[in-house]
C-alpha cells in the first residue's frame, strides 16, 4: 500500500487530497494544527480506516522533527507540502499590509516561514522516509501568482513566497537525485476554497484529481519543474 503524508489536511485542498488518496487505496498520513477541531477530517477517517490524523504545525519546526521521529522507519511515497497561507488580502477594505508603501514585514516573515521554510524543513526531516519508499516523491503546492507573468504589483508576501518555493523545489531536485527522489511544484488553479473564495471558477475535486495524475507521472526527467493541475509545464 503506497503512503502519502499531507500537510494542512483538515480543509480545502488538503482535505480533498486526503479523501481522494484514501478512496484510491493509499495509506494517508493527514496532518493539521488542531486534530481535535478537524471534524471533516475525522468524518473521513471514520469511513477510511487507512487514514491517520497527526498533529503538526508546520510553522513550529520542533513539531516537524517530533512527527518525523514518531514516524521513524515508515516509508513515505509522496510527501505533499500542501499547508500554506496567503496573508492579508489586498481587496480587504483598508488592509494594505502586502502592498508597497504599507508592507508589514512581520507578516512577510510569517508567510515565508509557512510557505517556503516549512517545506524545506519537511524535506530535511523526512528525507529518509521518502528515500526508503518505492515512489520517492517530494512535492509542494505553489501558485502561478509566484510566476513572472503574474508580477503585476501587490500581494508581495504571498507572491515572493511562492516564487521562492518554486526555486526551492527546482533546487532540491539535484540535491535529492542521488537518493532517487523526484521533486515538483504545482499550481492547482483558482479553486473555491476559503483561500480562493466563492468567485473561483474551479471546484477542488477535478483539480486534485488532475494533480494526482501529474504526481503519478513524475519521473526523474521531470524533477524540479513547475506544473499546472492539467499537466502543463509552467514558467516561473
Amino acid at each position: 500500500m503506497p503512503v502519502v503524508l499531507i500537510t494542512g489536511a483538515n480543509r480545502g485542498l488538503g482535505l480533498e487530497f486526503a479523501r481522494q488518496y484514501a478512496e484510491s487505496g493509499w495509506k494517508v498520513l493527514a496532518t493539521c494544527r488542531d486534530p481535535a477541531g478537524a471534524g471533516d477530517l475525522h468524518a473521513l477517517r471514520a469511513s477510511c480506516p487507512a487514514l491517520e490524523v497527526h498533529p503538526l504545525d508546520v510553522a513550529d519546526f520542533a513539531t516537524i522533527d517530533a512527527l518525523a521521529g514518531r514516524l521513524a522507519g515508515r516509508p513515505i511515497d509522496v510527501l505533499l507540502n500542501n499547508a500554506g497561507v496567503f496573508g492579508p488580502k489586498a481587496h480587504a477594505e483598508g488592509d494594505r499590509r502586502q502592498e508597497f508603501g504599507s508592507m508589514d514585514y512581520g507578516i512577510w516573515a510569517e508567510v515565508l516561514r509557512v510557505n517556503l521554510m516549512a517545506p524545506m524543513k519537511m524535506a530535511e526531516a523526512f528525507v529518509e522516509h521518502v528515500a526508503a519508499s518505492t515512489q520517492k516523491k517530494l512535492v509542494a503546492i505553489s501558485s502561478t501568482e509566484g510566476s513572472s507573468p503574474n508580477a503585476k504589483g501587490g500581494i508581495h508576501a504571498y507572491r515572493t513566497s511562492k516564487a521562492a518555493l518554486n526555486m526551492l523545489m527546482q533546487n532540491l531536485a539535484p540535491d535529492l537525485a542521488p537518493r532517487g527522489i523526484v521533486t515538483a511544484a504545482f499550481c492547482p488553479g483558482w479553486i473555491k476554497t476559503r483561500m480562493g473564495g466563492p468567485r473561483a471558477p474551479l471546484e477542488a475535486p477535478p483539480s486534485i484529481a488532475g494533480l494526482r495524475r501529474v504526481i503519478d507521472g513524475l519521473t526523474p526527467e521531470r524533477s524540479g519543474k513547475f506544473w499546472l493541475w492539467t499537466g502543463q509545464a509552467l514558467p516561473w
